[in-house]
């Protein structure tokens, strides 16, 4: 946050208009048209209004850290709050794009929520972090490997009986976010690391990660 940006696209059919500002959070969340939830969204205050879709948000040294894809508007226009697809998520997909014509989504088909402190405190492990595994998809690649949900219901205040995931790739996961940039970051096929508590023990688990299903709805907690 504060790392100088430039977004550069065709506002209002103005082609190749570039305007700047900074990094003014990250980790925001977004919906897709098709209302497919997109997490770890740069937001930026540098203008990007419509037309401005599809181009790249630059940092101060020329790289492309996302691409632009919505503002946060009451009137329409640019209010000071854009936001960038980060281009960790993008990669992969641009790649299956080029290779076979067809958008592939890496998916782990797992519904997830953050152990807070009261969770974990409540968990008899205070000192844990992580996601608690509430649901896990029967078609998805997670099921395969073993992942186990929790035994209580969905909305239950603290998720009991199922797998914490503390890790992914040996790097420490905090939310959900850090779960869903992981999986997001690889491409269909690619195999994942996850490092998970299991009845106070630590367990490794290797799951390799699948096309996500056309039909899967991604909402709060959810990964793509």
């Amino acid at each position: 946050v504060g790392d100088p940006v430039i977004a550069i696209g065709n506002p209002f059919g103005l082609e190749r208009t570039a305007t700047t500002g900074i990094v003014s959070a990250l980790k925001r969340i977004i919906n897709a048209p098709n209302d497919f939830e997109i997490q770890n969204v740069v937001q930026t205050d540098a203008a990007i209004n419509q037309g401005n879709s599809g181009g790249p948000l630059l940092d101060g040294r020329g790289r492309v850290i996302g691409i632009n894809s919505q503002i946060a508007s009451e009137s329409g226009g640019n209010d000071g709050v854009g936001f960038a697809v980060p281009i960790d998520t993008i990669r992969p997909i641009a790649d299956a794009i080029i290779a076979t014509g067809d958008a592939r989504h890496a998916w782990l088909g797992i519904t997830g929520r953050q152990v807070t402190p009261e969770i974990a405190e409540a968990l008899g492990a205070p000192d844990v972090r992580g996601v608690a595994v509430v649901s896990v998809d029967d078609r998805g690649p997670a099921r395969d490997a073993g992942l186990r949900p929790a035994t209580t219901p969905a909305g239950a205040d603290v998720p009991r009986g199922g797998d914490l995931i503390v890790a992914v790739d040996g790097r420490e996961v905090r939310d959900m976010a850090d779960v869903s940039l992981a999986v997001s970051s690889r491409a269909v096929g690619d195999g994942l690391a996850l490092t998970v508590l299991r009845d106070g023990a630590r367990v490794d688990l290797r799951v390799t990660l699948a096309d996500r299903p056309d039909d899967v709805g991604v909402t709060a907690g959810q990964e793509p």
